[in-house]
Parts: C-alpha cells; sequence; structure tokens
C-alpha cells in the first residue's frame, strides 16, 4: 500500500489547540463500522453504546517532562533532547541539533543534571548516561518541560490536562490521548452499570508519534516502545474472551498492546518488553472488539491501524463527514468510537 493511500484533507483551523472545558464535554463520533451508519454524540453519552460485561482496556502510563534544553559542555552549542526511553540512568533520546552531538558528547542541563552520549544512532536518536544527584523524576520536574505536539502552537495553562485522570506509570514522551475525555465521574457511571475496567502500561514514544517517511507502507520501520500487563489484567481479559465479552481498547496504545500479548502467546499472558508492532491493512485483529481513539494526522500509522480495524474506504470517508461536521482533531480534539455493530 502507498502512503497517499491514507491521506485526507484537514483544515488548518480544526486541529485543536486546547482540550474542551470539561473533559467528557468533547464531542463522539459513533462509527458502527458494519452497517457503516454514525452517530453524533459526546463523550459523556458513551455509557449509551456499553454493554454491562464489556472490559474497557487503558493505558495508564504517565507523561513525563520528557523535553530538556541544555548546552554542549565543548562548545556551548545548545541542543534539546527527547527522552523516549528510560532504563535506570540510560536514557534513550530524539535530539535537537542531532550533528552536534557524538559520541562522548557531554550535555549540560544546569547544575542538575549532565547526559553523557553512549551510542549514536540514525535519525537524530541518541543514548545517553545521565549523572544527576537524586531521584531522576525529581530532577525532571525541576528541568524538563512537557512534551506538547509540534502542531499545538498555544501555552497549555494546566499541565494536567495532557495527562488521563488515570495516569499512573510514569514513562510516557506523549499522552495516550484517547483517554482524556474520561472524568472519574464518568469512570464511576461505566463501572455501575456493570462494566469492567482494566489497564495495561505501553510507555508512548517514537513508534507512536513518528511521521511515516516511505512511501511503500510496508517499508515503515517502527520504533520499539516498552510495554507490561499484570496477571490481574491478563485473567480479567482471558475471562472475558472465553465468555464472549467485548474488550474495547481504549486508544491506539492499548489496542498495540493488546495485539502485541496475543499474537506473542495466543492469549492474554502477564509480561513485559518492547513492542514495535505495525498496524495496517490488512490485520487480523485477535485481542479487541471495538475501540475508542481520537481522530489522527493523515498519513499516519494511527489511521493506518483504524483503518485495519474498520476498513480504509469507511474510515476516510468518516473522516470527510467529521470534517464537514466540524469535529476538533488530534491530540487535544474530539473523539470517536468504533463498535462492532
Amino acid at each position: 500500500m502507498r502512503l497517499s493511500d491514507f491521506d485526507y484533507e484537514l483544515p488548518e483551523e480544526l486541529i485543536a489547540q486546547h482540550p474542551s472545558e470539561k473533559r467528557d464535554e468533547s464531542r463522539l463520533l459513533v462509527l458502527h463500522k458494519n452497517s457503516g451508519l454514525i452517530d453524533h454524540r459526546h463523550f459523556y453519552d458513551l455509557p449509551e453504546y456499553l454493554h454491562p460485561g464489556d472490559v474497557l482496556v487503558r493505558n495508564n502510563s504517565k507523561v513525563i517532562p520528557a523535553r530538556l534544553k541544555g548546552i554542549k559542555r565543548e562548545t556551548g552549542a545548545l541542543v534539546e533532547l527527547l527522552i523516549l526511553k528510560r532504563d535506570g540512568d540510560i536514557c534513550e533520546c530524539l535530539c535537537g541539533n542531532a550533528k552536534v552531538i557524538k559520541l562522548g558528547t557531554v550535555i549540560e542541563f544546569g547544575d542538575l543534571l549532565q547526559a553523557e552520549c553512549l551510542e549514536v544512532r540514525d535519525e537524530g536518536i541518541r543514548i545517553f548516561r545521565m549523572h544527576y544527584q537524586g531521584l531522576f523524576l525529581e530532577v525532571l520536574e525541576q528541568l524538563g518541560t512537557m512534551p506538547l505536539p509540534p502542531y499545538i502552537h498555544e501555552k497549555l495553562e494546566d499541565p494536567s490536562r495532557y495527562q488521563t485522570c488515570y495516569a499512573e506509570i510514569p514513562g510516557s514522551a506523549a499522552c495516550p490521548t484517547a483517554g482524556l475525555h474520561f472524568t472519574p465521574e464518568l469512570d464511576q457511571i461505566i463501572r455501575d452499570m456493570g462494566v469492567e475496567i482494566a489497564e495495561v502500561t505501553l510507555h508512548v514514544g517514537l513508534g507512536t508519534f513518528r511521521p511515516v517517511k516511505t512511501d511503500i507502507v510496508e517499508e515503515h520501520k517502527m520504533h520499539s516502545e516498552y510495554y507490561q500487563m499484570s496477571q490481574e489484567t491478563a485473567d480479567q481479559l482471558n475471562k472475558a474472551k472465553a465468555e464472549g465479552r467485548r474488550i474495547i481498547a481504549v486508544g491506539t496504545t492499548s489496542t498495540r498492546t493488546l495485539e502485541t500479548v496475543m499474537n506473542r502467546f495466543g492469549r492474554f499472558e502477564a509480561c513485559e518488553g518492547d513492542t514495535s508492532i505495525f498496524i495496517y491493512p490488512p490485520y487480523t485483529f485477535k485481542a479487541i472488539d471495538a475501540q475508542i481513539t481520537n481522530f489522527h494526522l493523515p498519513k499516519s500509522t494511527l489511521i493506518m491501524m483504524i483503518s485495519a480495524f474498520a476498513g480504509r474506504d469507511l474510515i476516510l470517508d468518516t473522516y470527510r463527514k467529521a470534517v464537514a461536521e466540524r469535529y476538533r482533531f488530534f491530540s487535544f480534539g474530539d473523539s470517536m468510537f468504533i463498535d462492532n455493530e
């Protein structure tokens, strides 16, 4: 397939620059993928489309202040790092001004943090050893900033609005934004009607938001991201599968985690590791029955994933209708529920 197969026209003014005033007041486009019918609702209407026994699976990863601005010790050149992955004191980073960062280069961020380059990789990726005192996340809180996507040009006054209300495990360089529409009150309504909520972890990194640069889709290589599934979640999902209950993924990152585990084991298992799964048409989904997702960038791996789930022609036609209805797009935009009915 060609990259142009996943393109669509989007007026710039429909790219949301700020979140809805109240999370669950964002609009919700419900796409019934079997019939192609569409309902135009609000996110607080979601319970009307859920059934007792459904399992919502969401990504509990928390965005860290992963963007750092420092200077090269030897020359004073300005350098910006975006932390993509961390394993103890070793961090994989996407670097601005990467050409000045060689093996052994030290980047200084005031007196609190120094980053020593251990490995040079392609496409601006570098591996650093971080030198600091105390707790790394506390150092980041002092030095780092929230890594908002480049298409958001307005300042975010409240950084908590770029976190889901259930974010728990620090590690993401970007928010799993499909979950931004949930509120604790809506969670309670969903639980009270007999819908179960399960959690997985996928730390969002370059694999999720890296642009596709190859004209042939199949030639794109996904960057790996860390994921984890607990025994409790695995047991909960296996039971739901055995009983024929729906598993509904909240977001593409939850979908990638669930499909990774099913492809690896043929069932849900407690596990962790790195995934570079790339889902595009045609693909047979093994884990999920429905999904909640935002409206994604043209030519992105995310629109390819939902096209694999609901069909490319149906998704592109639905996106055209969403544009005509003036839905808000991308991270702070409106939501879509693709059901199996």
